[in-house]
């Protein structure tokens, strides 16, 4: 909806924006952008009162949304512009070109709705009046900061406090202009002077008390909050809501759970109260109490989804109580697939397997085609007649459009490696592989050679006390399994180079492998770029636990001298099961297999480096052999304890299990050449010929 509603106002069709706003607010009244886009829809069709009572309805659904606070920011300069100059400045600027107040507001109101470009010609405009106006300053740096330009904008934003010190909206901007920059106490002191200027903006407390929680004073978010609800504007529940999950944070499910249910009372179908009331109830061992609460609330509510699933939470898993808890959810919403889904895991969960088919054969009758239910019923049909299975799920990829088909044929090769049809199995993993290619990375490059005369292995020098680490595991190691074990116990865990907002440094870029061997990339260089960025990725002292994209022994020329106090930890199983994991499975780095022998080739060369490295200790480091615990976190735990001399926290689970340790050998024929291509580092990584 909310892609139709901005679409709509791209074309200026105003009714249309409108029509849609009001429909998704009236399907969805608990839902702050909804009321976010109605603001926008009715500040475009010229209701501008109408536009600011909504977003105020936004801000008291969600005031912890920094969006809302920019948005409700903008409508109310635009507002104070409108209020502050004489009566001929409501009528267009068409009656006299030179208002400058109005093209003022028109930019600020175009800000609001995310029209940029109009923002800025209107700024243009006004700029042909008053070039130096404060106003204008602050026009022009709402617009950087929109765009993302965030030190021009807070240069901008700072002349403009100094011209107009007492402008709440131009302060607005300040304080997102420094959130944005990461300054926290920079915008939380923004935002307090607007409260000093106006103490009744009470979303702007909310934004305090939150920014307060992010820099640890929990104490004083709380004290912030209870200020505001003190407060006859500030008795909402979004603020109730927000102080009841501080007192979780807190540890005071005691003094959490009386603003919760005030919040249910009022908002019952919110999933967020939910989650936290649950957090309370079970903090406090109050299931009985959580029962009443909510099935009260279902006699109101009994066709809310949320509330059915909240309630079910309090059963235990598998119980009578379970049964007849979904027996009631049917009964209120027959029909209703997720509590369908929900009594056919049940059925799995009381070892009743012919019950579960049915209601899966139920569920693909209501909805055919629906996962779900499908999976169920080829998993049933792989338990009696694993050729049928097959059949059936090549049928329901047939049934569906092309462009969907690619997303099921891993399942499908799945299917065919548990019926044991080894060569079709493999022929849709490389199918679906081929299909994907495209959309995904090249391999990393290689150095391709490992004779070469290594620099010294540098002494630590008596000052430095980090040790940091380096991770790695090639495609079909499991090395994600290792580093949820790790983070799951230390915050030192560094995946940011799998995210959308990777580290600038050398060991993200391919290109450094070819810059380390030409020489146009000093190793002292790659290790000081690399110790640069760890400020920003939360690592103050250099202890890190660095997950790395890719590994090449040119690495060492740098970290052999240069990072001494480093350590190496790579992760691996038989060559020849991470060579079909990957073509089954993919790997943590979305990497393109167009070609099996390129990629075996590519394996086996990687690999051999890593024995190299391996044979000469060529850098300190241990290699972590999954074979066999791959799926068993108590032995990974073990492991990794033995390693590193500290306990393990097991994690309530890493994946789902995999190819088992060892199944490459039922593919020793139709994969034979891919695997000559990796024998020769296997067996001097250590691993049997057959």
């Amino acid at each position: 909806m909310q892609d139709q509603i901005i679409d709509a106002l791209h074309r200026q069709a105003h009714s249309e924006a409108l029509s849609l706003a009001r429909a998704w607010c009236a399907s969805a009244p608990g839902e702050a952008q909804a009321q976010r886009w109605l603001a926008a829809a009715l500040q475009q069709y010229g209701e501008h009162k109408a536009a600011l009572a909504a977003s105020e309805a936004a801000l008291a659904l969600a005031p912890e949304l920094p969006e809302l606070h920019l948005q409700h920011g903008l409508l109310l300069l635009a507002q104070h512009d409108l209020s502050g100059a004489d009566a001929a400045l409501s009528r267009s600027t068409r009656l006299d070109p030179n208002q400058f107040n109005t093209y003022v507001m028109q930019a600020h109101l175009a800000i609001a709705r995310g029209a940029l470009d109009e923002a800025e010609q209107l700024s243009r405009t006004a700029a042909r009046i008053i070039s130096d106006h404060p106003q204008l300053l602050a026009v022009n740096a709402t617009i950087a900061l929109r765009r993302g330009q965030v030190d021009q904008a807070l240069a901008m934003l700072s002349q403009a406090v100094e011209l107009l010190p007492e402008e709440p909206a131009v302060l607005f901007s300040l304080g997102f202009a420094y959130l944005q920059k990461g300054h926290i106490a920079f915008a939380e002191r923004a935002f307090q002077r607007v409260i000093e200027l106006n103490p009744h903006v009470i979303p702007v407390r909310a934004l305090i008390a939150q920014l307060a929680q992010r820099q640890g004073r929990l104490d004083d978010a709380l004290r912030i909050l209870e200020e505001a609800l003190s407060l006859t504007e500030g008795d909402t529940p979004a603020l109730h809501r927000l102080t009841g999950e501080f007192e979780l944070l807190a540890g005071n499910p005691d003094r959490a759970l009386p603003h919760l249910r005030q919040v249910l009372a009022t908002w019952p179908e919110d999933p967020r109260t939910l989650e936290a009331l649950l957090t309370a109830w079970k903090q406090l061992d109050m299931d009985d109490d959580a029962r009443v609460t909510l099935d009260a609330a279902l006699d109101i509510k009994p066709r809310n989804h949320d509330l059915w699933l909240a309630r079910l939470a309090v059963a235990p898993v598998g119980s009578d109580e379970a049964r007849i808890v979904i027996e009631r959810w049917l009964s209120a919403m027959p029909e209703h697939l997720p509590a369908l889904e929900t009594l056919m895991s049940l059925h799995d969960i009381q070892n009743n397997p012919e019950a579960a088919e049915t209601v899966a054969r139920q569920i693909v009758a209501i909805e055919p085609g629906r996962l779900s239910g499908e999976q169920r019923i080829v998993e049933a049909l792989l338990q009696r007649d694993p050729p049928a299975a097959v059949t059936c799920l090549q049928q329901l990829i047939e049934s569906v459009p092309e462009h969907e088909r690619t997303i099921l044929r891993p399942w499908l090769g799945l299917v065919q490696d548990r019926a044991g049809q080894f060569e079709a199995a493999l022929a849709t993993w490389l199918q679906f592989q081929a299909e994907q290619a495209k959309y995904r990375l090249p391999l990393p490059p290689q150095t391709w050679t490992n004779s070469k005369q290594w620099p010294d292995l540098a002494a630590i020098p008596a000052e430095t006390l980090a040790r940091p680490l380096l991770i790695w595991g090639p495609p079909g190691s499991h090395v994600e399994r290792v580093t949820m074990m790790m983070a799951w116990a230390s915050s030192l865990l560094c995946a940011d180079r799998y995210s959308e907002t990777p580290p600038a440094d050398p060991l993200q870029r391919y290109e450094t492998v070819s810059e380390l061997t030409s020489g146009t990339l000093a190793p002292q260089a790659l290790i000081d770029a690399w110790r640069q960025q760890l400020p920003a990725r939360g690592i103050e002292n250099g202890n890190v636990i660095d997950w790395l994209l890719w590994w090449d022994n040119s690495l060492l020329t740098a970290l052999r001298p240069h990072l001494p106090e480093g350590r190496l930890i790579i992760v691996l199983r038989d060559p020849r099961d991470m060579l079909l994991d990957w073509i089954a499975y993919g790997s943590p780095i979305p990497l393109a297999l167009d070609s099996l022998q390129h990629a075996a080739n590519w394996l086996g060369d990687i690999l051999n480096q890593i024995a190299t490295l391996h044979e000469l200790d060529l850098y300190p480091h241990h290699l972590i052999r999954l074979d066999g615990i791959e799926d068993n976190p108590q032995a990974l735990a073990t492991t990794l304890e033995n390693i590193f001399g500290d306990p393990f926290p097991i994690p309530p689970s890493l994946e789902a299990p995999r190819l088992p340790a060892g199944r490459w050998r039922d593919y020793r024929e139709v994969l034979s050449s891919a695997f000559d291509a990796v024998l020769l580092a296997a067996m001097r990584l250590g691993y049997p010929f057959d």
